[in-house]
């Protein structure tokens, strides 16, 4: 089947103006003789108005110029159609297009888009809600929530957000069932891992794959800011080990094991973002593995 593309850019994603990465697109896109239309992000995120045009047109490809959030956004609104993703990484933390190894780059994205092999990728729902990569629940997710109100993006925006909210990080309570083992913990932070990649190459789960069929599960638990900063780092340059199920011993320093599925019950209405976006905060919520859902570009 001749391909054919769909771009989706977002024109507020990142620091870089779009009107030379659109002109890149065309140029490069023609030498390449597909056709191709180019339509804007929606604020909404919902592109379920692209079905039928997807369908009638017989469209092989969406390409999404965006960050994390307009990537997760575009993925969960098309991919039943049985189309393959591309990215052009464009947005603040870019992790999942670093977990897939697409380069920052745009005319490099582009490469791997035109030659490079469709990857069946697992995504999973927090909730009824879609994930790509990652969501959080308690510090991260008070920092993404004040990055979302800043006028400035990037990540020096995002730097000084983690840097103010330190000082005041504070522990929230949870209860966590993981395999029909339920514990209760206060925690600064879980991360729940589909990638290995926070974003800008910062890695809160380096044992995450996008395609093992599992979650990485990062609890950072209650103890000293001098601890948590060392922990943090221990965990963030792959020197903590992934742990068993059996984990009521170790409550803790950073509790770090994956799996399938969990349930927490959210006892202190901790905030949550999901791929680095704010979201509503839940008090119970379940998350389930959707295994190789949607199929992404990567490098040969």
């Amino acid at each position: 089947m001749p391909r054919k593309f769909i771009y989706i850019i977002n024109p507020i994603s990142g620091t870089r103006t779009k009107k030379d990465l659109q002109l890149l697109i065309e140029k490069n896109t023609k030498e390449q003789d597909i056709p191709f239309q180019i339509f804007p992000s929606v604020a909404s995120g919902d592109y379920g108005f692209l079905h039928s045009i997807i369908k009638e047109q017989k469209i092989t490809d969406v390409v999404i110029a965006g960050g994390d959030g307009t990537a997760s956004q575009v993925i969960n609104s098309l991919m039943d159609c049985d189309v393959n993703f591309g990215i052009i990484p464009c947005g603040s933390g870019n992790g999942l297009a670093l977990a897939a190894k697409i380069p920052k780059q745009p005319a490099k994205a582009l490469a791997i888009v035109f030659n490079g092999k469709p990857v069946a990728t697992d995504a999973f729902y927090i909730n009824n809600a879609f994930a790509c990569m990652l969501c959080g629940l308690g510090f991260d997710a008070k920092v993404a929530h004040d990055f979302a109100q800043q006028p400035k993006r990037g990540l020096t925006t995002y730097i000084k957000e983690i840097i103010k909210n330190f000082f005041s990080a504070k522990t929230y309570s949870f209860d966590i069932t993981i395999n029909r083992n339920t514990f209760s913990i206060d925690a600064f932070f879980i991360s729940i891992a589909n990638s290995n990649q926070f974003g800008n190459n910062f890695t809160i789960a380096p044992k995450a794959s996008l395609s093992d069929g599992l979650l990485d599960i990062v609890i950072v638990t209650k103890q000293s800011k001098l601890s948590l900063v060392l922990q943090t780092l221990k965990q963030i340059t792959g020197n903590n080990k992934l742990q068993s199920e059996a984990i009521e011993e170790k409550k803790k320093g950073i509790i770090y094991l994956q799996t399938d599925k969990l349930t927490i019950l959210n006892k202190s209405e901790a905030p949550l973002h999901i791929d680095g976006d704010p979201a509503e905060t839940p008090t119970s919520i379940e998350v389930i593995v959707k295994e190789k859902c949607f199929r992404l570009y990567q490098p040969e």
